[in-house]
């Protein structure tokens, strides 16, 4: 996930209290992957970082079966709501990623993990940044799902995340073939900067993860099946 990028926001958008994650052009950009997918009804979907739930409640309305996990009990409640008013079915659990659901296979994985580059002592973001800092390189989160969804997945089963080009979509490509998924980026999208990025520009400079000019951040959706 990525804070407030100060574009326009997705087409869905759910309650987001204070210290939940609001839907995004990441959200928007991962949604629009989803909608490409020719899951079935009944598909057994996980959402993991959902957040405000945004993406749970567009694979429930396609009559998906979805559970979704945050580690926020903020995010919890307001996807529990979310899904009320909506109207559709939810599976809500908290938790650090994958860990409240070990004993389970899916059909599809929906991710959109913290991805932004931060400065930092290395120690685990707190609060609200713990939805888009992802350590010095922006892969705290990143490098443990390509280590583990694919073991979650079901032959045929798809992964679709969403991260930032600053991120290194090459690694995750990288590490999720070689655990045996045939992955590509499927989607991208040019945004301007938001205040967190504008607020590190000058350090992302320094470490070469930004070029020297440009006020544009690249977003791009990766895909990766489990072959059958």
């Amino acid at each position: 996930m990525s804070p407030e990028h100060g574009g326009t926001r997705a087409s869905v958008n759910p309650l987001a209290p204070p210290g939940v994650y609001a839907p995004q052009e990441d959200t928007e950009l991962l949604a629009g992957a989803l909608s490409d997918e020719p899951v079935p009804p009944g598909a057994d979907v996980l959402d993991v970082g959902t957040g405000s739930g945004a993406l749970a409640l567009e694979a429930a309305r396609r009559g998906m079966r979805v559970t979704a996990v945050d580690v926020s009990w903020r995010a919890v409640c307001a996807t529990r709501l979310n899904a009320l008013v909506a109207g559709v079915p939810v599976r809500v659990r908290r938790g650090n990623l994958f860990d409240p659901v070990r004993d389970r296979s899916f059909d599809l994985i929906l991710a959109n993990p913290p991805y932004v580059p931060a400065p930092g002592d290395g120690r685990p973001p707190r609060g609200a940044a713990r939805a888009w800092d992802a350590g010095a390189d922006g892969r705290l989160v990143l490098d443990r799902i390509c280590r583990e969804a694919p073991a979650l997945l079901r032959p045929g089963g798809v992964l679709l995340l969403v991260q930032s080009a600053l991120s290194g979509p090459e690694l995750t490509l990288g590490h999720l073939r070689e655990a045996g998924l045939k992955a590509a980026v499927t989607r991208r999208r040019h945004i301007a900067f938001g205040p967190v990025l504008r607020a590190r520009e000058r350090w992302l400079r320094e470490r070469g993860l930004l070029p020297p000019t440009g006020d544009k951040e690249e977003l791009v959706v990766v895909r990766a099946e489990l072959p059958v």
